[in-house]
């Protein structure tokens, strides 16, 4: 019988590629990361990608979460949460360790352990420590698993911003004057730490920034204004990480700009301002995210000012070997000298982000920005490149 007679299987359509959206996390970015995610869930193509929410609670168990985005909306100023969304409060969603197996597996106790499908892709959108700062990045890597954004050290370097300033003055980056203060100079002799601050003060001038250094969304920053205020800014910054960074007021304009990896090589968005927030000391985390301070899109810059800040954009991106994405943020000074004051190697995703903003303005929609970033993902492997 010739094989053309043969009974013919029907044809297998090819599988979609499976997207772990990854969110929340241990850091106190944690409802940030699930409002993210949310708009994220919402934005991929559905014909295209098959979907698997995971949430990790703040204790860091990984969870699996119900597939509604409407619920991971801030509502009445009240900040969403992976506990409130997790379809279990036992047991666990796990990832293995074994390049050769993407499998993930919900395990729960008294029950055998459930297969829920292999892996394609990561897309974390955790933000700050835990998450943000190469330690997923990392597991993913053991996992061999591709994943959207950075890898492990540029994700650690654009976390910490001690060593994000370190490399961006490395390459010729213009950066503004900064001060560290170690978990250890404070807990032994907190005196020499605070004489450090003032002795900073004293040659950059009052008002100072007092931050987590290696925190994110304006969590735990304090102005202050003279040294009255220093400790209990101190202690507000610790609380968010034990390492602290100290600025000094840079007076101009905090300019914004995007950078997205494209088929060849990464490219700058138009850039964005942020006004001064009247009804804030500066732009912190309840400007950005409860008030919804509005941003100018695109930035009232010169074509000379706006060809030098995407320029400078690009650069930090490669700087710090960024992969993915960045929002890189700047002064421009009075003088009209663009300062880089830090990047977001996951920047915020939310309905009034700036990033994908920017990004809208310059062309690519909401939708087309998370399918780009996907796309570089699946082409980019894991290990060292």
């Amino acid at each position: 019988m010739s094989s053309e007679n043969l009974p013919q299987s029907p044809a297998q359509e090819p599988r979609k590629p499976r997207v772990a959206v990854v969110f929340g996390g241990r850091s106190s970015e944690h409802s940030i990361s699930v409002v993210t995610a949310g708009a994220v869930l919402r934005a991929i193509d559905r014909e295209k990608y098959d979907v698997l929410p995971i949430g990790i609670t703040t204790d860091g168990r990984w969870a699996l979460t119900a597939d509604e985005p409407d619920r991971m909306a801030i509502a009445d100023r009240t900040l969403p949460s992976v506990e409130n969304l997790a379809e279990s409060t036992d047991g666990g969603v796990v990832l293995s360790v074994d390049p050769g197996n993407r499998e993930v597996v919900l395990s729960e106790p008294g029950s055998v352990p459930k297969a829920l499908g292999e892996v394609d892709v990561v897309f974390p959108m955790l933000h700050g420590p835990y998450g943000e700062d190469g330690t997923l990045q990392g597991l993913l890597e053991l996992s061999g698993v591709p994943y959207v954004g950075s890898g492990v050290l540029s994700s650690a370097v654009g976390q910490d911003k001690e060593y994000m300033k370190r490399v961006f003055v490395s390459f010729g980056l213009p950066v503004g004057p900064y001060e560290v203060i170690r978990p250890r100079e404070w807990e032994n002799d907190p005196s020499a730490a605070r004489r450090k601050i003032v002795d900073f003060a004293g040659e950059h001038g009052w008002p100072l920034f007092v931050k987590p250094a290696r925190g994110g969304s304006s969590m735990g920053i304090t102005k202050v204004d003279d040294l009255s205020g220093l400790d209990e800014a101190i202690e507000e910054a610790r609380r968010h990480d034990p390492k602290i960074l100290v600025e000094s007021l840079l007076r101009g304009r905090e300019i914004e700009c995007g950078v997205l990896e494209f088929e060849d090589g990464p490219r700058a968005s138009v850039p964005a301002e942020i006004p001064p927030v009247t009804s804030h000391d500066f732009y912190d985390f309840e400007a950005k995210y409860i008030d919804s301070a509005a941003g100018l899109v695109p930035a009232p810059l010169t074509e000379e000012q706006t060809a030098e800040v995407r320029r400078l954009a690009v650069d930090a991106f490669d700087a710090a070997s960024c992969e993915g994405l960045v929002r890189a943020d700047f002064f421009l000074l009075d003088s009209g000298e663009f300062v880089i004051n830090e990047i977001n190697t996951m920047p915020g995703f939310t309905p009034i982000s700036m990033y994908p903003r920017m990004w809208q303005e310059t062309g690519v929609s909401y939708p087309e920005l998370v399918d780009r970033l996907i796309q570089a993902a699946l082409r980019r492997p894991t290990g060292l490149r």
